[in-house]
């Protein structure tokens, strides 16, 4: 796991952190597959508008 993932995470899971921010998160402090595992959703690239 990322040095960062238990911090994204838990700021996901009480609703600190939206999943737009959690997306952001990645490739800084998560991976794609963090991301995943953190909003049960797959990482898209660019966000469909």
């Amino acid at each position: 796991m990322s040095p960062h993932y238990e911090e994204v995470k838990g700021y996901y899971d009480t609703n600190r952190w939206s999943k737009k921010m959690a997306w952001n998160a990645v490739g800084r402090w998560i991976t794609e597959e963090e991301y995943k595992l953190i909003t049960g959703e797959d990482y898209v690239k660019q966000e469909e508008e």
